[in-house]
C-alpha cells in the first residue's frame, strides 16, 4: 500500500468497521428473523410447517413389545415359588400412521382432535410371529381375584376358574395377550362381564381424546400444550397436582427450548403427567438437538420425591408409601390391579423386584427419552418405554391362587414406542430450518471478522504511512 494514498486507507478502515458492526447488527437482527419465522411455522394452523407434522407424525412410529416368558411354570403354580422369566422380543407393530380425526380449531386459540388408534404387525421387525406363544399370568383369574375380595364372591370365582381348567399362569400367543382373547373362565361367569381380556384391549378401531391443545396463534410460548383431556382439565384419578393434566402430548413442545427447561408431557397411556430433564447434546442426521430423559425422581417414593405423595395410592405393596419404581394404575383401568414401572423395573426398590428372577435393569438400555430441535420445539427422536405388571395377591378361597404367600407385581411385558425423523423429512428440515440459521451465523462471523481484520490492516497501514511521513518531514527540516 502507497503512503501516498492515506484517504484510501482511511476509507478501507472506515469500510472495515462499517463491515464489522453490521455483522454484529446482524446478531440480534438475525435473531429477529428466526424467531419471526419460527412463531409463523409453529402455529398449528394449516399451511404451517408444525401442523404438516402434527396431522400425521412427520416419522414412523413403532412399539416394539418384550414378553416376559414363565421358565417355571410349575413350581410357580403348585408351590408359590419365585417366577423365573425370560423375555423374548421384539414383536413390533406400526402405530399413530393414521391422520388425527375430528380436528376443530376453536376461537380462543385451541385446536381440538381425536386420536385413532391402530397397530399393524411388521414381521420383518419382529423375531417371530404373531402367533408365537409363551407362558404368562392369566390376566382374568389374577385381575379377578383382586378386584373381588369378598369371601362368598371368591367362592364362586373358585367354581368357576376350577370349571374351566383355568390357573394362575396360561399359554397365549402374542396376537392374543396384546390385543385380546376370549377368556374361558369368564364364558362360565354367570353375570354379565365383558368376556374378551387383553393387555390393550380394546385398540384397533378406538380413538383416543378427546384433545384440547393451544394452537399458539396468541402466544407461541403455549404451542401443542394440552388444554384439556376428555373435556377436563384433570383426570379425577390422583388426588391434588398429581390429576393435573400438564405440558403437551411429547410429539413437540413450545419453540426455542433451553436446556435449564424442565418438559412437562402427558401420557394417557400410564394416566399421568411426567417430566424430562435436560441429558445432553446429540446429533441425528446432521441435526443438533437436546436429549430429555425421564428422571429417577418421576417413579421415586414420597420420602425422596414429597411431590410424588399423590401417586401412592395404596400402603401395603408401597410399605406405607417408601417403595420406589411402581405406580398404580388401577383406577383408570376400572380396578384391574395394573402397575406401571419402568423395564426390568429400572430405579425400582429392592422390595418390588426382588419377588422375581431374570431382570436385569439397565438404564442406557430402559430408559425414556425425547430428542428434541430446541429452536422449533419439535420432537426429532424418541423412545418411551414402560412395563405392563399385574398384582398378584394370595386367595385362599382360590385355589389358583391359594399357594402364594405374598402379594407381588409380576412383569407381563415391556414396550418401546420410538421414532426418528426419516431422511425425506431430515433433509427439508435441514434446508428449511437448520440451513438458513447456520448461513445466517456464517454471515455474522465472516462480516465480523473480515472487517476487524480490514479495520485493523488499514488503519495500522495508516498509522505507520503518517508516522513515516511526519519521520521524513523532521529529516529535511
Amino acid at each position: 500500500m502507497g503512503c501516498s494514498r492515506n484517504g484510501g486507507l482511511l476509507a478501507g478502515a472506515i469500510i472495515g468497521a462499517v463491515l464489522a458492526i453490521f455483522g454484529g447488527a446482524l446478531i440480534p437482527l438475525g435473531d429477529y428473523l428466526v424467531n419471526r419465522t419460527i412463531k409463523k411455522q409453529d402455529v398449528i394452523e394449516n399451511g404451517t410447517i408444525a401442523y404438516e407434522n402434527w396431522v400425521v407424525p412427520g416419522s414412523p412410529v413403532y412399539r416394539q413389545f418384550w414378553f416376559f416368558d414363565v421358565q417355571n411354570p410349575e413350581e410357580v403354580m403348585n408351590n408359590g415359588s419365585r417366577p423365573i422369566l425370560k423375555q423374548i422380543g421384539p414383536y413390533t407393530y406400526r402405530m399413530r400412521y393414521l391422520p388425527k380425526e375430528n380436528i376443530t380449531q376453536h376461537p380462543d386459540y385451541t385446536v381440538s382432535y381425536m386420536l385413532p388408534n391402530v397397530a399393524r404387525f411388521e414381521p420383518d421387525m419382529s423375531v417371530g410371529s404373531e402367533n408365537d406363544t409363551f407362558t404368562c399370568i392369566n390376566l382374568a383369574v389374577v385381575a379377578a381375584s383382586a378386584m373381588y375380595q369378598n369371601s362368598f364372591v371368591q367362592i364362586l370365582l373358585n367354581t368357576w376358574i376350577k370349571s374351566s381348567n383355568s390357573f394362575m399362569l396360561q399359554t397365549r400367543s402374542v396376537k392374543e395377550i396384546l390385543w385380546g382373547y376370549e377368556d374361558p373362565f369368564l364364558k362360565k361367569v354367570l353375570f354379565p362381564v365383558e368376556r374378551t381380556v387383553g393387555v390393550f384391549y380394546p385398540y384397533n378401531g378406538t380413538s383416543d381424546g378427546l384433545y384440547r391443545v393451544f394452537n399458539g396463534k396468541d402466544d407461541i410460548s403455549k404451542t401443542a400444550i394440552i388444554q384439556s383431556y376428555k373435556n377436563k382439565s384433570t383426570l379425577s384419578i390422583w388426588d391434588g397436582q398429581c390429576d393435573m393434566v400438564n405440558g403437551t402430548d411429547g410429539a413437540s413442545f413450545p419453540p426455542f427450548v433451553k436446556k435449564d427447561q424442565i418438559l412437562r408431557f402427558f401420557s394417557s397411556d400410564i394416566c399421568r403427567s411426567i417430566y424430562g430433564i435436560f441429558d445432553s447434546e446429540q446429533i441425528v442426521k446432521e441435526i443438533p438437538l437436546y436429549r430429555f430423559t425421564v428422571p429417577r425422581a418421576a417413579f421415586a417414593s414420597p420420602l425422596e420425591t414429597p411431590e410424588n405423595s399423590c401417586f401412592c395410592t395404596e400402603t401395603v405393596l408401597s410399605k406405607n408409601c417408601t417403595a420406589s419404581g411402581a405406580l398404580d394404575i388401577s383406577a383408570c383401568k376400572e380396578g384391574k390391579p395394573v402397575y406401571i414401572t419402568l423395564p426390568h423395573f429400572l430405579f425400582a426398590s429392592e422390595d418390588v423386584s426382588e419377588n422375581v428372577e431374570g431382570l436385569s435393569a439397565n438404564k442406557d438400555e430402559h430408559e425414556t427419552f425425547l430428542d428434541i430441535e430446541p429452536t422449533t420445539g419439535f420432537t426429532l427422536r424418541f423412545a418411551k418405554k414402560l412395563q405392563i405388571n399385574l398384582l398378584v395377591k394370595p386367595a385362599p378361597k382360590i385355589d389358583a391362587l391359594s399357594k402364594l404367600t405374598k402379594s407381588y407385581i409380576f412383569p407381563v411385558l415391556w414396550l418401546n414406542e420410538t421414532a426418528i425423523i426419516d431422511d425425506e423429512k431430515a433433509a427439508m428440515f435441514r434446508s428449511k430450518v437448520i440451513s438458513p440459521i447456520k448461513l445466517l451465523n456464517l454471515l455474522q462471523v465472516v462480516l465480523i471478522i473480515v472487517g476487524c481484520m480490514m479495520f485493523l490492516a488499514f488503519i495500522v497501514s495508516y498509522c505507520i504511512c503518517r508516522s513515516n511521513k511526519l519521520s521524513n518531514k523532521g529529516v529535511y527540516m
